[in-house]
């Protein structure tokens, strides 16, 4: 190939991490979502404290594109698929959803009509989609989604060997075949600015492959050390409500009774933004009517099922209680943290406790 038709690379992006969480608001702004069991009938008079705890696949009408002849001729283009080791994953679906969606389309936004022929084991095919566990290095870009050359003229076309397609493998089935289809048109002459807008973009949310939600697993954190951030401006007694959060992450790093994971490890940092758990203290409640506590989780959702695949951090308000509960509510929201969602399942001090055992020194 000479220079002057030398492969231009493109790119697309891989933007897969998206934040969910289960109360996407803020803190301040409206009721988190964890809920427990009322607040237990004191003794005495109550303090009123109780618990709670792909793209649009539409095409808009576009620019008039001019006839033009096709670089690759009036025969078929032979589409080969190529696929990792040991992958056992069927991409000829996939790739046919995006050879059938340019044979339909590219007449209308690249100037001529195309047909293809896929072959996964074809010997010396046209086109060679090759699926890959990363996309290193396309162009000045890295950690891209997909990779093709720009190909406008026959002269970019090999004569001996197939024009490469590459594309990340992992992405769920539609995320696949958006990519791919981003990739084959720009073998067909289409750049990031050409129409359909919605496939032709340079930047495009994707999604995974089906991953374990953080409620299902044994374990949904990424690790066992927890930098902690107290911020106790709201606290009727804020050194009495440090030594109460104390309380608790102590418990847990002693084991809690062997009901959590071993080797728990907590210390406190100075921001929310370096915490994995972070406790406030309110005189009003962002959590709801009459309740005392409440959580919210954050995390990640690649496959984009609408659920946190694991936990990146615990926000925990503790709304007007008394200091000697605090302890408690923190330790009962760490224990859902840890993987105990249900009561049953949480260490034995925070299973159906009255209202004097959550006073109580129940960390002993």
């Amino acid at each position: 190939m000479n220079a002057r038709t030398a492969l231009v690379p493109v790119f697309l992006a891989l933007l897969v991490v998206l934040t969910g969480c289960v109360a996407p608001i803020p803190v301040d702004d409206a009721p988190f979502p964890g809920s427990d069991s009322a607040e237990p009938t004191p003794p005495s008079p109550s303090d009123g404290e109780s618990v709670s705890g792909e793209t649009p696949s539409g095409d808009a009408t576009p620019t008039p594109v001019e006839p033009r002849p096709s670089p690759w001729g009036e025969d078929p283009i032979v589409v080969g698929i190529e696929t990792p080791a040991g992958s056992d994953r069927d991409f000829v679906p996939v790739v046919r959803e995006a050879t059938d969606y340019w044979e339909q389309r590219a007449e209308r936004y690249a100037g001529y009509p195309v047909t293809y022929r896929i072959d996964p084991d074809a010997e010396n095919p046209d086109v060679a989609v090759r699926f890959v566990e990363n996309v290193d290095q396309c162009g000045n870009t890295t950690e891209a989604a997909g990779c093709a050359p720009l190909i406008t003229d026959e002269r970019q076309i090999p004569p001996s060997e197939p024009v490469p397609v590459y594309v990340k493998t992992g992405l769920s089935d539609a995320s696949t075949v958006h990519v791919v289809k981003h990739e084959l048109g720009h073998t067909i002459g289409l750049s990031h600015d050409d129409e359909p807008r919605e496939v032709m973009q340079s930047h495009s949310v994707l999604y995974t492959e089906s991953q374990v939600d953080a409620v299902d697993r044994a374990f949904p954190w990424l690790d066992a050390d927890f930098p902690v951030y107290v911020d106790d401006a709201g606290a009727r007694d804020p050194e009495g409500a440090r030594e109460q959060v104390g309380h608790a992450l102590g418990y847990y790093e002693r084991g809690a009774d062997g009901s959590v994971p071993e080797n728990l490890t907590f210390r406190t940092v100075g921001s929310a933004a370096e915490a994995d758990v972070v406790v406030r203290f309110s005189d009003t409640s962002p959590c709801g009517p009459g309740v005392a506590s409440c959580f919210a989780t954050t995390g990640p959702d690649p496959d984009g099922d609408g659920a946190i695949e694991y936990y990146t951090q615990l926000r925990i308000v503790i709304v007007d209680t008394e200091t000697d509960a605090i302890g408690w509510h923190v330790g009962n929201w760490i224990a859902y943290s840890l993987g105990a969602e249900e009561e049953a399942e949480r260490p034995e001090p925070f299973r159906d406790a009255d209202y004097e055992e959550r006073r109580s020194q129940w960390w002993r």
